[in-house]
């Protein structure tokens, strides 16, 4: 091969390279909300998608920020401090009703990730045993507005009948409750199994009526997905393509954890053991993670009956005071162009992977 010939081919590869991979001066920052205060395995999607390299393949870095709840979040991106957050439903949904145009283009968590929990040994077994009761919460956000709804749909006084305290995340709960501060908790999934491996066992109260509803989803200002469409479509898609090589492969997915984001290894524990915690909590979130959860068949899809009939669980039980139409809070326009990439190779690819 004459030299000629094989500088034309080098050069033939870097126009190669640079046109099918975006430059770094190509690449666009992007805030998303993480509500809650501290970045735990419930983060894994994000962190695989940033190690594997699926972000910056669509022309993104994502920066998360992690906000005290759901609240702090929608909030942050109707006051375009943020772009984007995983946010949940009763808020967003409070924020619509003041006139707020924001939509959810993603849902996260097709089943809802927010539940009642007692100690083990505790006297309270269901919903209604819950009057004279505390209850503790993260922030004084969508765990107070999913428990009020509960207290009021077996006839407590939501304002009256129980009282709410914000005890913190993880070890911190852990040892209000050890210390009978509280009596219950309204709180998360992943924060459950937070919870425990700190070594408070938990039962949780029987809420069959609201498991299919929907839990936290990426959302933005209207105005947003049309002017930044495509950092949108490609936040989302690195999401699911995320999700899907978590649920695969979950211990992988929480040494990647470790790796991007190194503040969330645990100390004081061996590593083996710090792995095993933490696929727990990871586990604890996959169910919600799963499409048949709510019946939908696509990464992301919202489900418009499962929305309407929270909506109207939600105004019934007087968390948000007037009616909010389900298209004014959800829309799957996006929906296609997120589920563009091989669902059944990224988990493949997952199980076969083996982190450092």
């Amino acid at each position: 091969m004459t030299l000629k010939r094989i500088v034309s081919l080098l050069i033939g590869c870097s126009v190669s390279t640079v046109l099918c991979a975006p430059s770094e001066s190509h690449v666009t920052k992007v805030r998303v909300g993480f509500c809650a205060r501290t970045i735990s395995s419930g983060a894994a999607p994000f962190a695989v998608a940033t190690r594997m390299g699926w972000f910056k393949e669509d022309g993104i870095e994502v920066n998360i920020v992690p906000l005290a709840g759901s609240s702090d979040c929608v909030k942050a991106v109707a006051t375009r401090e943020i772009t984007f957050a995983l946010a949940a439903v009763e808020p967003h949904a409070a924020a619509v009703q003041q006139g707020i145009k924001i939509k959810t283009f993603y849902t996260a968590y097709q089943g809802n990730i927010f539940g009642l929990a007692v100690p083990a040994d505790s006297s309270i077994y269901k919903v209604g045993d819950m009057k004279g009761k505390t209850i503790g919460v993260i922030s004084m956000g969508g765990g107070v507005l999913f428990a009020k709804a509960l207290a009021a749909s077996v006839g407590l006084n939501p304002e009256n009948d129980v009282t709410f305290v914000v005890v913190g995340e993880g070890a911190q709960t852990a040892a209000i409750v050890r210390s009978k501060q509280v009596d219950a908790l309204s709180q998360s999934d992943t924060q459950f199994a937070l919870v425990e491996n700190a070594g408070v066992h938990l039962r949780r109260l029987e809420t069959p009526q609201i498991a299919r509803f929907p839990g936290n989803g990426f959302l933005a200002l209207d105005e947003t997905l049309k002017t930044h469409r495509t950092e949108a479509v490609a936040l989302a898609r690195g999401y699911a393509r995320g999700t899907i090589f978590a649920i695969s492969n979950p211990e992988a997915a929480v040494r990647i954890l470790y790796e991007v984001f190194p503040e969330t290894r645990p100390t004081g524990k061996d590593e083996a053991t710090a792995i095993r915690d933490d696929v727990k909590v990871l586990q604890a979130r996959i169910p919600n993670w799963r499409l048949e959860k709510s019946g939908v068949s696509r990464w992301g899809q919202s489900s418009e009956a499962n929305y309407a009939e929270y909506l109207d669980f939600l105004l019934k039980w007087g968390v948000i005071g007037a009616k909010v139409r389900t298209e004014d809070v959800i829309t799957n326009d996006l929906i296609d162009e997120i589920n563009r990439f091989d669902t059944k190779k990224i988990a493949l690819d997952a199980k076969a992977f083996r982190a450092n």
